[in-house]
């Protein structure tokens, strides 16, 4: 085996890198399973309401649009299996006084402790469109205007209903977000195993998230912003590219920040995607990092093409109208370096700013050379970092 080893390690040949990349694409299998195998998930019980709520602790009510079957197992709510339509919840979630940026603080036994854990206070199940977006609207009308957002998050590949929650609560809750926060979660089993489950669930919820897009649009909200992670975005920009080819397009001012974080696409389907579309009338935003390692998981998988989130080639992504905020530089706080984005919630209220007023020329870089290697308009530096690096947009001319 030690001879065999060394000659795979020797050889230049394609047989021999091929072989070596089988190998570290097992051992990212096995660290998968290894994880799965060893946490204690959600799976059950979490969301049973718990009355309780000490000091220093702060709610958020998260409306929830879901393509998931609802379960009838105590503090469940919603399970990994397809519904026929759309359905509706509202949950308020508690977050603990002892909470640390970034970090979902897990009950180790459901419910939880509101004292140290993140924990649901209320949840209810709403009876339809006009239901959910009487609850928006009634959300809504607490907040001042030029507060009245909606703040979408559609979650990834392997997630569970309560981890697609808590992480839309604390994602909420970092980043400090003036709009109401709402979950769009489709049915993924929640599974290391069954990606391709999940992805043909994805495909399969395009028609529930155009739907409850255009209800959020048509709502009392003055902006609707969103943010996708992993396999989210498969369904995201299905469903952007869906309303285009309708031809009945919303009010173009009522579609706020577009953030794509770590894009599980296929390159050569993102940039399909975007042509149809056209050059948009502002950017979206397309967060990667060069050294994800679910993503180079799922690139082989599809067949060795590379995917959206661990591109290196952002002149056609930024030609086709987007920029780009490459997070390579910085330090993950997960094993596969696939949640960076969580970090960027820390710099929400800075990085919101400086989207909103558009990259213009008092944030554009002035290294030529660098401009030059890119192949795109501007590198920006910008005043912010993350774990000591800084952040950086990647815009086009």
């Amino acid at each position: 085996m030690d001879k065999f080893a060394a000659r795979i390690a020797a050889s230049p040949s394609g047989r021999g890198r091929s072989l070596k990349r089988s190998f570290s694409v097992l051992a990212l299998v096995f660290v998968a399973f290894s994880l799965v195998a060893c946490a204690s998930r959600p799976e059950t019980g979490f969301l049973s309401a718990v009355a309780y709520s000490p000091p220093g602790a702060v709610d958020h009510t998260l409306l929830v649009a879901t393509t998931r079957e609802r379960d009838d197992r105590p503090g469940t709510l919603f399970n990994g299996d397809r519904a026929s339509a759309t359905d509706y919840a509202e949950i308020t979630v508690s977050i603990p006084p002892n909470h640390k940026q970034g970090e979902i603080e897990w009950a180790t036994t459901p419910p939880g402790d509101p004292n140290v854990d993140f924990v649901v206070r209320d949840e209810k199940y709403l009876d339809g469109d006009r239901a959910f977006v009487q609850a928006l609207n009634a959300q809504l009308a607490l907040r001042p205007p030029g507060s009245r957002n909606v703040f979408l998050f559609i979650h990834g590949f392997n997630t569970m209903f309560a981890e697609a929650l808590y992480r839309g609560a604390q994602l909420a809750h970092d980043s400090k977000a003036p709009g109401v926060p709402v979950l769009f979660t489709w049915a993924s089993r929640g599974k290391a195993t069954a990606y391709v489950y999940d992805l043909n669930s994805a495909t399969a919820a395009r028609d529930g998230l155009e739907h409850t897009l255009r209800l959020l649009l048509r709502s009392n909200a003055e902006k609707v912003n969103v943010l996708a992670h992993s396999m989210g975005n498969w369904v995201t920009v299905e469903a952007f590219r869906q309303i285009r080819i309708s031809g009945d397009l919303p009010p173009a001012s009522k579609i706020g920040t577009i953030l794509l974080a770590a894009p599980d696409i296929d390159i050569d389907v993102f940039k399909s995607q975007l042509r149809r579309f056209g050059k948009p009338q502002k950017p979206f935003y397309v967060v990667l990092s060069q050294d994800d390692r679910a993503l180079f998981l799922s690139r082989t998988i599809a067949g060795g093409v590379t995917r959206v989130g661990d591109s290196s080639d952002t002149a056609e992504l930024t030609a086709l109208g987007a920029s780009v905020i490459d997070l390579t530089d910085v330090k993950a706080t997960d094993a596969t370096n696939h949640d960076k984005f969580v970090q960027l919630a820390s710099v929400a209220p800075q990085l919101s700013g400086i989207l909103a007023q558009g990259i213009n020329a008092n944030h554009r870089g002035t290294d030529a050379s660098e401009r030059a290697a890119s192949g795109v308009g501007s590198i920006i530096a910008l005043p912010l970092t993350l774990l000591g690096a800084p952040v950086r947009i990647i815009a086009g001319q």
